[in-house]
């Protein structure tokens, strides 16, 4: 058997890589390559997507190495719209602003819609049925092969239209929603956890990761975090505006108070608690990358986002015997079915659970 490169979309994370068994060097000098990654399921290898590195492991793998490319599907078209669907558009976005949607629902909805419209250009969407849209979804799929999040997407951007624009009855859009995939939560052990958050030496990145974490945050609840939503003397971080647009409180860990303390004192934030280099509120670009240097320096697992250190917050939580309202709650979700998913990833090894097995 023959090693095996499975060549990379150019904006992948990382280069997967089979290693046959009786390659054993090869796979001891992967090994030692700091950003090599093993992963079980697959029996793959994996290492940063870079020029340098996908030279190296060519050459590494030796002329017996095949190349797997992958079979990418066309992209969508893109042409400009008549001024009559511009104007169209306009009074969608319009409608979603009234609405008050966040900013990142209306750019997706007016990108899925514009998509819609480009395609019925010529036909009067009020005329268009139930089979016309289904239509439509199914062409995306079959020609295009648009993942269930786009289908979902997609389908709530026209949804919309007909529901707030045109004032439609609610049948009008009952489509047929993809089956949602039950993936679980990647979640990192409290040693990698502890490894993380540690390895920055600027303390403001140290104390956003410790924040993340500690309070089990989403990265825009992070960079929104006033100065006085830390209430020490009440023990609770309060996050305002958070999704959906509710308040809630999470717990303020005391060793977090500590570490938000020494950072206060030496960067002194006048409004938000973490400032961008020219005030304002920090970016959230910045803040992943920040995340990213410190799982890469502290090795843990290269597809961990800044995410699963809310995944983790909540698993470990419940591991510690946390009542699952009260995560519930610290989280923010509406529903205890959301929170329920972390029981799935709570730790099952031997080391916390005995086999029925061990007492034949």
């Amino acid at each position: 058997m023959d090693p095996i490169i499975y060549h990379p979309h150019p904006k992948a994370g990382r280069i997967k890589f089979f290693i046959p068994f009786p390659m054993k060097a090869v796979r001891e000098a992967v090994k030692d390559k700091q950003d090599s990654f093993y992963h079980p399921v697959q029996k793959l290898w994996s290492i940063r997507n870079t020029a340098e590195n996908l030279h190296w492991l060519k050459g590494l793998l030796g002329n017996d190495v095949k190349v797997c490319e992958k079979n990418t599907k066309p992209a969508l078209p893109h042409r400009e719209l008549s001024s009559s669907l511009l104007d169209t558009l306009a009074i969608y976005e319009e409608k979603l602003l009234l609405k008050a949607y966040s900013g990142h629902t209306i750019r997706t909805y007016v990108s899925e819609f514009r998509q819609f419209l480009m395609f019925h250009e010529g036909k009067d969407l009020k005329t268009l049925d139930k089979a016309s849209i289904a239509s439509y979804m199914a062409g995306l799929i079959q020609h295009y092969g648009i993942s269930g999040t786009k289908q979902n997407q997609t389908i709530n951007a026209i949804k919309c239209y007909y529901e707030h624009v045109l004032g439609l009855p609610r049948e009008y859009y009952d489509l047929q929603r993809p089956k949602k995939a039950k993936r679980l939560p990647n979640v990192l052990s409290q040693e990698e956890v502890k490894r993380l958050i540690s390895f920055p030496k600027n303390l403001k990145h140290k104390a956003m990761l410790h924040t993340v974490y500690g309070g089990g945050l989403r990265a825009g609840e992070l960079i929104k975090l006033r100065v006085r939503d830390i209430r020490s003397d009440e023990g609770y971080i309060f996050i305002k505006g958070a999704k959906g647009k509710k308040d809630r409180r999470t717990i303020l860990s005391q060793k977090l108070l500590i570490l938000l303390r020494s950072y206060y004192k030496e960067y002194k934030p006048s409004y938000w608690l973490f400032e961008g280099q020219e005030g304002g509120q920090y970016a959230v670009k910045s803040l992943q990358m920040v995340f990213r240097r410190a799982a890469e320096g502290a090795q843990v697992d290269p597809w961990a986002t800044l995410h699963t250190l809310r995944h983790s917050f909540a698993t470990h939580c419940l591991e510690q015997g946390i009542n699952m309202r009260q995560v519930q709650v610290m989280l923010g979700h509406e529903s205890a079915k959301t929170t329920q998913i972390y029981t799935h990833v709570i730790g099952i090894s031997s080391k916390t659970i005995k086999s029925p097995l061990d007492n034949l």
